[in-house]
């Protein structure tokens, strides 16, 4: 993406969501679209292709907290005409734009270069702060050296694991379709054999100044689209962009104890960056399949949690239970007159911490009543009644 990206796509739009949206509802509208788009699902569609990338770069700066802020500055200051996306339509002519007009007594080149001086009072750094950080610029004070260089997209993706895995930790292998470095040209985006030149109308630069009467305002370079080069012969295969998609298979190293909903950062492993810039991030979001003996708990995920159903005779004279660990069984002893529901702690048999330690074992034992009985059974259980009847468990319960 260039600046002029930046000013005139709409990456809200992009997703299907409202700028005011939370971090949630973007994630859940980027998953869904991403699902819908990947090209494993649409081999051979060039618009669900290129659409699946749109969003996928619109994810990347709406996922991100100080880009998201950074993106929605830009937005308000590049805004023209109460129009929802801003773009260069309202500058130089007419009111309510960048140049001439009532009101107009600024350079665009301030908005864009300043550095905090006197005009901005000593502390904002205008738009040429937000373009040098997030374009591969010099920040503030300097001038963006080349339009080339800039960090790749994240990436996202998603994997199923079981219980057992989630808990004891995994590799994985990740199938992904991004858009790598092109293997015909190597990232140049040239016809192998000849080299992109420098733009001549921005000197490489990326940005040009146009001037209106006694005003000039920068722009991204329209013949270069910011980028500073020109490519006489692009490549055939990746039509000068320098990348194409790929599908390639990553192991991805799943540490013990994740849990279910956990985004998972593998740094590097995003698309390739352009003008050797640095690749993006890869983000792995983690879903855990539920099992069907043990769970996690809420207060601490180390520790596992089991119910055990037992009867009553069993809690009321007490006993020994075998019960399953996620490594094999371990003895536990009931005391006589354990209520049901009781939690006992079995020390060491949860999660694997990464230090060495372990979570516990939390096992609760809850009575299990028969839905039918004989007429031996029954005649025993009434035998029991009566000869109990002086306890009152609900004594008190009404007053």
């Amino acid at each position: 993406m260039t600046e002029r990206d930046w000013i005139e796509k709409d990456f809200y739009a992009e997703l299907g969501v409202s700028s005011d949206a939370s971090a949630d509802d973007i994630k859940k509208a980027y998953r869904k679209l991403a699902r819908t788009l990947h090209p494993d699902k649409n081999p051979g569609d060039a618009k669900a292709e290129a659409r699946f990338k749109t969003v996928g770069e619109a994810y990347s700066v709406l996922s991100d907290t100080e880009k998201r802020k950074q993106y929605d500055e830009t937005r308000r200051l590049f805004r023209s005409g109460g129009g929802a996306g801003g773009g260069f339509g309202g500058y130089g002519a007419g009111t309510g734009g960048f140049g001439t007009g009532a009101g107009a007594d600024f350079n665009l080149d301030d908005i864009l270069n300043r550095t905090g001086g006197a005009r901005a009072g000593g502390g904002a750094g205008g738009l040429g702060d937000l373009f040098g950080g997030l374009f591969g610029g010099t920040g503030r004070g300097g001038t963006r050296p080349s339009g080339t260089a800039r960090r790749g997209s994240d990436v996202e993706s998603e994997i199923q694991l079981d219980f057992a895995d989630a808990v004891r930790g995994a590799t994985v292998a990740l199938r992904l379709t991004t858009q790598g470095r092109c293997n015909t040209c190597g990232g140049t985006g040239a016809r192998v054999g000849s080299t992109p030149r420098a733009c001549p109308t921005c000197d490489g630069v990326g940005l040009v100044t146009r001037n209106q009467g006694a005003f000039a305002f920068s722009e991204p370079c329209r013949d270069c689209r910011g980028t500073g080069r020109i490519i006489d012969e692009p490549c055939p295969e990746c039509g000068g962009e320098g990348v194409t998609p790929r599908t390639r298979t990553l192991n991805v190293r799943i540490p013990a104890g994740v849990t279910d909903g956990k985004r998972i950062r593998i740094k590097g492993q995003g698309e390739p960056g352009r003008g050797g810039a640095p690749a993006g991030d890869l983000f792995v979001l983690v879903h855990v399949n539920p099992d069907q003996l043990f769970g996690r708990s809420e207060r601490n995920p180390d520790d596992l949690t089991l119910r055990v159903p037992v009867t009553y005779p069993e809690l009321a004279l007490g006993t020994t239970l075998t019960v399953p660990t996620l490594d094999g069984k371990v003895s536990l002893k009931v005391p006589p007159g354990t209520a049901s529901g009781r939690t006992f702690r079995v020390r060491d048999r949860g999660v694997r911490r990464a230090n060495g330690t372990s979570g516990d074992l939390l096992v609760t034992v809850e009575v299990a009543v028969p839905r039918q009985l004989d007429e031996e059974a029954t005649a025993a259980l009434r035998t029991y009644a009566e000869s109990t009847k002086s306890f009152d468990p609900r004594a008190g319960l009404l007053g």
